[in-house]
């Protein structure tokens, strides 16, 4: 089995050894280098061929969100997963950070174990989006000021959709997970996994981030 491999971007030189240390411990996983910003975590994912990139976002030179975007963006780095890492698992940038094209995002109090997990997670082309942090995240996306309603482009796109496919993503944007949403419908796991790649790829979306991104944008429902 080939190793996951893994590029650290942290400014902090005694939180990437902590991290090193947890990521090398894992049969199955392999830190292929080291960024102390954010520009640095570009060249690097270059260079490495990093399959997940760790991100946090307050680094100087170039921010995590910054350096995400570039990533996301370059059709060279098309198969890297950046992995956001926040002190708090939902603080301002965690939405930007989404949009910006990061596969998920992870609160450094996190369990190595929860850290490794969702290394591979975010490996397999899945994305790490926990319901609590995703239920936060989108109460506080609705609750800023400068929210604007959907584009109408995005409302058109959401026409594609099947009424059941419809109602998943929203189930996705509070979020549940397959699992969640197969008992909450009375469906197969399958069922709902189908219904969110068939929506995923009706939008045009990366991964279930992104998908998530897109429900916020068309006004899809929010937490209850």
């Amino acid at each position: 089995m080939t190793a996951v491999r893994v590029l650290l971007a942290d400014d902090q030189d005694i939180v990437r050894a902590g991290l090193r240390l947890m990521v090398d411990n894992a049969p199955d996983l392999t830190v292929v280098g080291e960024a102390a910003t954010g520009a640095q975590a570009v060249r690097m994912a270059r260079q490495t061929r990093a399959d997940v990139v760790l991100m946090d976002i307050r680094m100087p030179e170039l921010d995590g969100l910054a350096a995400t975007r570039w990533i996301s963006t370059d059709p060279d780095l098309a198969g890297v997963k950046v992995l956001i890492l926040t002190t708090f698992e939902v603080d301002e940038y965690v939405f930007e950070a989404l949009r910006a094209g990061a596969s998920g995002f992870l609160g450094k109090s996190a369990r190595p174990d929860a850290l490794i997990e969702a290394i591979r997670t975010v490996a397999r082309g899945e994305a790490l989006l926990s319901p609590a942090a995703t239920r936060g995240l989108i109460a506080r996306y609705l609750a800023t000021d400068d929210r604007h309603p959907a584009p109408a482009t995005a409302s058109r796109v959401l026409d594609g959709l099947t009424e059941r496919e419809r109602e998943i993503v929203g189930l996705v944007a509070t979020g549940m997970s397959n699992a969640e949403i197969a008992d909450h419908l009375t469906l197969s796991p399958f069922t709902v996994k189908t219904h969110v790649n068939h929506a995923m790829t009706k939008l045009d979306a990366r991964d279930r981030a992104q998908l998530v991104v897109i429900a916020y944008q068309a006004g899809l429902p929010g937490p209850s």
